[in-house]
This record gives structure tokens, C-alpha cells and sequence, in this order.
């Protein structure tokens, strides 16, 4: 079995799996699923049936792969939190996380499984059932960071979206400057499309270390600012002495971006000026991706004053909810934007008690 996303909660399966004496000591929200459905296998039914028996107990978000010596089945929540497609390649089928996984080894994109479906691969060919209704919730954040920009989701090209953040950051925002950077490389697009709008010359003027992962995503504060300091590389004939406008896709803790301020300084920097593609970053997300509690994340505790001198930066701007949902270009109601409104659309059950909407500032 694979699982791309996380249920918030797991109590409905444990009850489930404690009354059945099947011990849950130890065990992950993945593995869980998967007991339960072996549970109702070995019960005498059918893989898919089993799936569809074990369904109710997933509370959260999930894009599942689970297989036997016979078939594949593909499921997704019913809000379409995570994306997940459906390819073919040499009169077989492929399920994946991203269209780009398909382009990579030459197969071709069908369609996105929808939420709330089961899509069964065999030698008998492709079947589909709806399990459950579906309502499209897919996380903005897809659009803005996790995904990669060669991937097509909703009939959105990542990239293309990402190029329309940073035109609706520029627009928003008139900054005096005289380079544009990236912080590479999710944020290269966002760059490309502020310098466009906003005339001001594009450069690369942070060089990535490609063997260094996703520093937010690192737990102690202090291997966070030592992998910044690996993964990324200043370049000061591109920076000395200039007006800079470095671009980032979003600020979370604010660790990583304070350390490459420091560098952007330290390479000899006029001036330095922070334009982010994405509203401030207020809740947690539950939903699949390892982000720090509320209480560590910068814009739940700090207004963008307070955040511009702690970062040390000579302005700060973020790009706006409705800039945001504008770039996008798919209806509000189809996106999941919790990461900035604390509007979550799957219940996060005993979660919520993690959550306060009164220190947001």
C-alpha cells in the first residue's frame, strides 16, 4: 500500500481495530488503513469491497495505492485534498501523484482520479466507482510550493500559475529596485513573473546546492540554519551594491528566510526587499505535509511589521488573498487555503483544540 496525505485523526480506527483485537501498538495512520483492510479481506471479501468496507474509517486525507497478485486500486478522499492521475503506457496503466511522473517515462495523462473514487487496474482494463460524493478541495499550497512546476493539476500548468503570483505580487506591489532574485527553486517562476510585470532585470542570483533538501521541513532549528547554509550559495557580482528584491514563495517559521537575508546582506547588498507569492502563513497544515505547530509559525504571532524588522529586511510585502485565488484561476470553492484562513474543509477531529484564531494577528 501508498499513502500520499495523513489523517488527523485515527481515533474511529483504533476503536475499529482494538475491537476487533487487532493491536494498533506502534503503528502508523498508514498502517492502520492497511489492517484495516486486510481485516475485511480476510473476511472473505473482495480487495475492492474491503477498500469500500474500511473507507469510513479514514479520517483525513489520503491518495491510496493498494494492491494483490491481481490488481491495483487507486482511491481518493472525497475532497480531492492531494492530486493523483491516471496514465497509460504500452497498453498498461499508471497511477501517480503528479502528471509530470507520466511525461517523465513517455506515458500519457488520461485524467485526474476524482474525489471520492476507487479506480480499479487489472487485466480485465480500468473500472471506476464512486464511493463517495465528491466535493474539489485541492490544497493551494499544491500550486504555490509542493508541487513541481512541470506538473498539470486541474488543468493548470504549475508553472504558469506560479508565473501569475509573481504579476499579482508586482502589481500589488511598486518596489524601487534594481535585480530581481529567486530563492530556488520553487520560487524561480514567481521571480520570472514579478520581473516581467514589474520591469526590473531578472538574475539567478542564488545558486542551489542540488543535494540539499526542504529546509522547513527540518525539526531542530539548528540543522535548519546549517542546511540553509549548505544549500545555498550567494553570487556577489550580481548583488554587490544593489537594490534587490528577492522573491520567495512563502515564509513559515522564518528561519530559512533570515538566513538568506544575512547572505544577501553579507554579498554586499544596497538594499533588500522581501516580496512573498503567498498570504501570510497563519495554520498549521494537517492535511499530509510536516509543518511546525501554529505557535512556531511567524505569522500567527507576528503582525507584517514586527515580521519585516525580525527578519531584517528593508520592506516586506505578501501577495494577497484575493491576488492569490485571482493567479490560481480556479473557483475559490474548489481550493483548500487552511494554511491562511484556518478554514479546514476535512475535519481534523481532536486537532482543533491546536488551533487558536485569536492570536492571529
Amino acid at each position: 500500500m501508498v499513502h500520499n496525505g495523513n489523517l488527523p485523526t485515527t481515533k474511529k480506527l483504533e476503536e475499529f481495530l482494538k475491537n476487533e483485537k487487532i493491536s494498533t501498538s506502534g503503528l502508523n495512520d498508514s498502517e492502520m488503513i492497511a489492517k484495516s483492510v486486510a481485516f475485511f479481506m480476510k473476511k472473505g471479501h473482495s480487495l475492492e469491497a474491503s477498500i469500500i468496507k474500511a473507507y469510513p474509517l479514514f479520517t483525513g486525507v489520503f491518495c491510496l495505492l493498494i494492491m494483490n497478485e491481481q490488481k491495483i486500486v487507486a482511491v481518493r478522499d472525497s475532497f480531492g485534498i492531494r492530486p493523483l492521475v491516471l496514465g497509460k503506457l504500452n497498453g498498461g496503466h499508471i497511477v501517480a501523484s503528479e502528471t509530470c511522473a507520466l511525461d517523465i517515462i513517455g506515458a500519457k495523462f488520461l485524467r485526474e482520479v476524482k474525489p471520492g473514487e476507487m479506480v480499479t487496474i487489472s487485466d480485465k482494463g480500468v473500472k471506476s466507482f464512486q464511493i463517495e460524493k465528491g466535493t474539489q478541495k485541492l490544497d493551494v499550497f499544491e500550486f504555490i510550493y509542493f508541487a513541481r512546476p512541470d506538473s498539470y493539476i486541474l488543468g493548470k500548468s504549475v508553472d504558469a500559475v506560479r508565473q501569475n503570483l509573481g504579476i499579482e505580487l508586482a502589481k500589488e506591489n511598486k518596489v524601487s529596485a534594481d535585480v530581481v532574485i529567486p530563492v530556488p527553486d520553487s520560487a524561480i517562476p514567481a521571480a520570472i513573473g514579478f520581473a516581467r510585470e514589474s520591469n526590473i532585470p531578472f538574475e539567478l542570483g542564488l545558486i542551489k546546492n542540488r543535494y540539499i533538501h526542504r529546509t522547513f521541513i527540518s525539526p531542530e532549528e539548528h540543522i535548519r540554519h546549517k542546511i540553509v547554509q549548505l544549500k545555498l550559495n550567494p553570487m556577489p557580482h550580481i548583488i554587490s551594491g544593489k537594490r534587490v528584491v528577492i522573491v520567495d514563495d512563502s515564509i513559515v517559521r522564518g528561519t530559512t528566510s533570515r538566513q538568506i537575508i544575512k547572505m544577501i546582506r553579507n554579498a554586499g547588498a544596497k538594499e533588500v526587499h522581501l516580496l512573498v507569492s503567498s498570504p501570510p502563513y497563519k495554520f498549521p497544515d494537517f492535511y499530509g505535509i510536516d509543518t511546525p505547530s501554529q505557535k512556531k509559525l511567524i505569522a500567527s504571532t507576528k503582525n507584517i511589521k514586527e515580521i519585516k524588522e525580525e527578519l531584517g529586511v528593508d520592506s516586506l510585502h505578501y501577495l494577497s488573498y484575493k491576488g492569490l485565488i485571482k493567479a490560481v484561476g480556479l473557483p475559490e470553492n474548489s481550493l483548500c487555503t487552511a494554511c491562511f484562513t484556518g478554514d479546514y474543509p476535512v475535519d481534523i477531529g481532536e486537532r482543533k483544540k491546536e488551533i487558536s484564531y485569536d492570536i492571529v494577528q
